[in-house]
């Protein structure tokens, strides 16, 4: 699995071969330091019978093994190699790690004991009311204040927002806008906070659950004025990336918004993993090039070479000066043994991997590349290959979203995904209480006039009927989990 993100916490394009979700902005994990699983080795007298071999354990059944994440940030290369490929060079000596880590997944359910503590942490009173499968704390329907949604299943993810209430249907003002209820309400005037102020403002929250030893990112501001708060936590004695907090924190010092989850996952199956110079080795495999990008080939038809006895050769591929370009080359400066966020039959786990830091161009931050560290020979072979456009009819396949963000209701979703420049796309969802499935339809704008092979990233937004929660997003053309950037 590899996936990127840059140390600023802004969102950038991500490609093909990305993974990870965050909610409001992403910590990286930084240093070139390793961390170790630790293992219990049992002493005992040689005269005693060894022990009975443990059993394997299961294929582990990653969705979107490909690995998308989080984005391309400006001055990142593209994870899956572009046309040209990506290479990854170790900059040093890189660490061997465990021999084996554990899966991490969420168990159990959420107590209103638990949501309790969390509200009061976020400066909210009252009582959680349970709303299907969503613990709800919030005003009136005509009221203003804070809310907070909270998934009852594990690992609980929660979403925090300052909202107006007010008229809505038919009691709205003529000629004036309606906002549902819900709707986040940005704070205005003043700069931002310092982020020693901002980590201060946090730290109940975090307390609250279960995070007070999170690694801290306050760098990133949001409209200026906002200071947003990333914070990754320890599981297992192993650094996250993926299962971050994020908190706004407004210029006056009040927590404005918010996400994460509530309920630590819990170790698993244990699985044998490979050191960092072979997941380097394995990253660099999945990065040398997707080849020539374009919907349907070349945009005018390709000229005719010729073979060696001067005949014509109509098969000279359709080529470009970017898909002739050399790979680039990435610098990695440091490795780091964790857990990263990902799918795992529909369910966010959290698996082990390497946190490789890379080194960005002149001017850019360094930024995260992570590969699953999980001995390939354990991981479930991978889903069926979507189909390819029928060369009978021209009709080409569903596309297929590539990742998602959520708004701080966790009621809207943006999608993205690759299109083509002669097409409109619209984008629908169907809730379910264990999943939401999204599938794209493409409408060609002109169908009788010769479009441009050339492929754009698009996004579109659907609003649901009830928050996202930890129901996972789900591609209705792949039937694969989507990750969120």
């Amino acid at each position: 699995m590899s996936s990127t993100e840059n140390r600023s916490g802004k969102p950038g394009k991500h490609g093909p071969l990305l993974v990870a979700s965050v909610a409001a902005g992403v910590l990286l994990v930084g240093g070139g330091g390793v961390y170790y699983a630790a293992t219990a080795a049992g002493g005992g007298d040689g005269a005693k019978a060894a022990p009975a071999a443990p059993a394997a354990p299961p294929p582990l059944n990653l969705d979107e093994k490909g690995d998308r994440g989080p984005g391309i940030a400006p001055g990142e290369p593209d994870p899956g190699g572009g046309p040209s490929g990506t290479v990854y060079k170790a900059g040093g000596p890189l660490p061997q790690g465990p021999s084996e880590a554990a899966v991490h997944r969420p168990e159990g359910r959420v107590t209103a004991a638990e949501v309790t503590r969390l509200a009061e942490a976020l400066g909210m009173s009252g009582t959680p009311r349970l709303v299907g499968e969503v613990w709800r704390l919030a005003p009136d329907r005509d009221e203003s204040g804070p809310r907070l949604d909270v998934s009852a299943k594990a690992p609980g993810s929660w979403t925090y927002s300052q909202y107006q209430g007010g008229p809505v249907g038919d009691t709205c003002l003529k000629g004036k806008a309606c906002p549902p209820p819900g709707e986040a309400v940005p704070p205005s005037g003043g700069g931002p906070v310092s982020e020693a102020a901002a980590k201060a403002a946090v730290a109940p929250v975090l307390k609250a659950t279960g995070q007070d030893d999170a690694k801290l990112d306050a760098r990133q501001l949001m409209n200026g004025s906002v200071r947003v708060v990333n914070a990754d936590p320890v599981v297992g004695g192993l650094p996250t990336y993926g299962w971050s907090t994020g908190i706004h924190v407004g210029p006056d010092g009040s927590l404005v918004a918010g996400s994460g989850k509530l309920k630590e996952p819990a170790a698993g199956d244990t699985y044998p993993v490979v050191g960092a110079r072979k997941a380097l080795d394995e990253l660099n495999e999945a990065s040398k090039g997707t080849g020539p990008i374009g919907i349907g080939g070349c945009a005018t038809d390709p000229p005719a070479g010729t073979d060696a006895a001067g005949g014509e050769r109509p098969d000279v591929p359709c080529r470009s000066a970017v898909d002739m370009a050399p790979p680039e080359v990435v610098t990695v400066t440091g490795a780091v043994f964790g857990l990263a966020a990902q799918y795992a039959d529909g369910e966010p786990v959290l698996v082990p991997a390497w946190l490789f830091e890379a080194r960005g161009k002149a001017g850019t931050a360094p930024y995260t590349v992570v590969r699953t560290a999980v001995d390939a020979r354990y991981l479930a072979p991978p889903a069926t290959p979507s189909p390819t456009p029928d060369e009978r009819t021209g009709t080409a396949p569903e596309r297929q979203i590539s990742s998602f963000t959520a708004d701080p209701t966790a009621r809207k979703l943006s999608v993205s995904f690759w299109g083509g420049v002669c097409s409109t796309y619209t984008v629908t969802a169907v809730e379910t209480p264990r999943k939401v499935v999204v599938r794209i339809a493409e409408r060609p704008t002109d169908p009788d006039k010769v479009c441009v092979a050339m492929a754009v990233e698009v996004t579109k937004t659907v609003t649901l009927e009830q928050p996202l929660g930890d129901r996972p997003v789900v591609d209705g053309a792949s039937g694969q989990a989507v990750p969120r950037k």
